[in-house]
């Protein structure tokens, strides 16, 4: 398929008829209140979406995957989205620890995913070194998942919650949307084998286990102080409580997206 450079091509507020965007690629798209008809979706890949208020009609929907936070979802007048949370507490282990409500439930939490690392971890060192550099399906390697959690941890913990300006360890993987900023630099090509990323995953981890040892529920109910530096998060007042269910949520997820990558590279 040809390359042509669209850059900053605008057709908001047109009509646009018989279009054909078929095997295009298209980065930091704007769809907001955009209607489609008559659309053929089949083999599509959405990644980094917004879908807040989206309403789907007349559809016909066959072997349809979606993952990534869900509030409300309805299909066919049935809100799906308890039911979902349900399944997960129900099949996937440490699902249900993930929303604590007091400091001990978030030590427990920390508890658990950390025996879920430990089994996964275990099994990403069967494997050979260069599969824990390989993408599955476009995600993340294994070890670039290592190095975005350390700065997840850094953004979330370090920064929003502890005060640190600038705590970015150079191989600290930002997420791949990331806005350009001096404040932290990614060297997404970077390979370090897997024991220097779990050196500074291990830092990391630590470095929440100990906040959570002391923390209290006082704490827990308070809010950060905003850190006048570029980097992220912005630099805006945190409740405490979110910022820690932050750091909670992307372990879990990230376990379990590594967990299905790992089954791909260990059957071939």
């Amino acid at each position: 398929m040809d390359t042509v450079d669209h850059d900053g091509l605008d057709l908001s507020g047109t009509t646009a008829r018989r279009v054909d965007l078929s095997s295009a690629r298209a980065e930091d798209v704007r769809l907001r209140d955009a209607e489609l008809r008559s659309a053929d979706l089949s083999g599509m890949v959405l990644r980094d979406v917004l879908l807040r208020d989206v309403r789907v009609r007349g559809a016909y929907v066959e072997s349809l995957e979606l993952s990534g936070e869900i509030g409300r979802l309805v299909v066919n007048g049935v809100d799906v989205a308890p039911l979902v949370l349900a399944e997960l507490d129900r099949t996937a282990p440490g699902h249900a620890d993930l929303r604590p409500t007091d400091a001990d439930g978030f030590r427990h939490a920390w508890a658990v995913l950390e025996d879920l690392w430990a089994g996964t971890l275990e099994r990403a060192r069967s494997l050979d070194a260069a599969l824990l550099h390989e993408r599955v399906d476009g995600e993340w390697s294994f070890v670039d998942t290592l190095r975005h959690l350390a700065f997840a941890t850094e953004c979330w913990l370090l920064r929003a919650v502890q005060g640190d300006p600038a705590p970015w360890h150079p191989l600290s993987l930002p997420w791949e949307e990331a806005p350009p900023t001096p404040a932290f630099t990614a060297d997404r090509d970077a390979r370090p084998d897997l024991d220097t990323a779990l050196a500074l995953r291990r830092d990391r981890a630590d470095r929440v286990r100990a906040h959570l040892a002391t923390l209290t529920d006082d704490d827990l109910a308070g809010r950060t102080v905003p850190v006048r530096a570029p980097g992220w998060p912005e630099p805006e007042s945190f409740p405490v409580r979110e910022c820690l269910l932050t750091i909670l949520t992307e372990e879990w997820w990230h376990r379990r997206y590594a967990e299905r990558d790992l089954a791909v590279l260990t059957a071939r």
